[in-house]
């Protein structure tokens, strides 16, 4: 078991920004694995769903009769953050924290309770533990050492070289007159600053870090997960790729303050064996450790989103 027998892929299938395909979408990748694999929906004795913009009551709303009309006799719905979570985790219940280009972080109590939080921006609570948050940080950090209102800091080189910018000023004067916008890729050198000793990149690694732990300690905290033996499993480009463990360990600690039996870990799989491994918990099966190592071997990084 753990093996693959078909996969799919198709456009879009977030119904928040393309509403008009989404099902269109989904459906279409889900028939092209079937037919892979030779089987039928009457075949699967539990279909894993792990959708992205399934976040609020509304939004199952409309997933429930999209995901209906595919007539898989046993099917289950969840945000994508979720699959995440069980592509890292060692059971089916646990907490994660997404931090890519954007953040969120949701969690699962024992008896499959769910909560999450994030994606809507600082506004709405968010806290700025993202891609973009980091790389505008140290954008910012580079203007504050500049004109004086904060401290020095090796981001000012790292950025100038990375723009090609000859100073901080003509740097300035692009971004005001729209010629330039700090690319996300910025938020990779704060990472390269720390790791070289830097006190700014440092206190923004730490500061941020704890506000990704203190979104996933609060989930804990409503789920009444406090004293819980579980996972917290971090995953998207920031904090599954970077060398540096500052983040890490400032979301660890705050974390521990809440729930000081949980554990970190990483994404160890394609999050879409999580769906495979979640679809197995709802189905009753015994996930084997020869099961998750044939999850562990499969990616679906070489598909293609083509409608067939």
């Amino acid at each position: 078991m753990g093996e693959t027998l078909g996969r799919g892929a198709s456009g879009n299938g977030n119904h928040q920004t393309d509403p008009l395909n989404a099902g269109i979408n989904i459906a279409s990748a889900c028939n092209q694995a079937l037919r892979e694999a030779g089987l039928s929906v009457h075949d699967i004795t539990h279909a894993f769903f792990g959708l992205a913009g399934a976040d609020r009551e509304a939004d199952y709303r409309i997933l429930r009769p999209m995901i209906a009309e595919l007539n898989f006799p046993n099917y289950s719905i969840a945000c994508d953050t979720m699959i995440a979570m069980r592509a890292g985790s060692e059971h089916p219940y646990g907490a994660v924290i997404i931090s890519g280009t954007g953040f969120n972080a949701a969690a699962r109590n024992r008896t499959g309770e769910e909560l999450q939080y994030g994606g809507f921006g600082f506004l709405y609570g968010d806290g700025q533990g993202s891609g973009r948050d980091l790389a505008n940080f140290a954008f910012r950090s580079a203007v504050r050492a500049w004109d004086r209102r904060g401290k020095r800091t090796l981001l000012t080189d790292l950025i100038l070289q990375a723009s090609g910018y000859a100073n901080v000023p003509q740097m300035l004067d692009a971004v005001l007159d729209g010629e330039y916008s700090p690319p996300l890729e910025l938020a990779k050198l704060i990472f390269e600053a720390a790791e070289q000793g830097d006190e700014v990149a440092t206190s923004i690694l730490v500061e941020q870090g704890m506000e990704l732990g203190n979104a996933a300690a609060a989930l804990i905290d409503r789920l009444g997960m406090e004293q819980e033996e579980f996972n917290v499993v971090l995953g998207g480009s920031i904090l599954s790729k970077v060398r540096t463990d500052i983040m890490r360990d400032a979301i660890k600690q705050r974390i521990n303050l809440t729930a000081p039996r949980a554990t970190i870990t990483r994404i160890t799989m394609d999050p879409v064996a999580g769906a495979v491994l979640s679809a197995m918990d709802r189905d009753g099966q015994e996930i084997s450790p020869q099961v998750k190592h044939n999850l562990s071997q499969v990616s679906f990084s070489d598909l293609k989103g083509v409608l067939q």
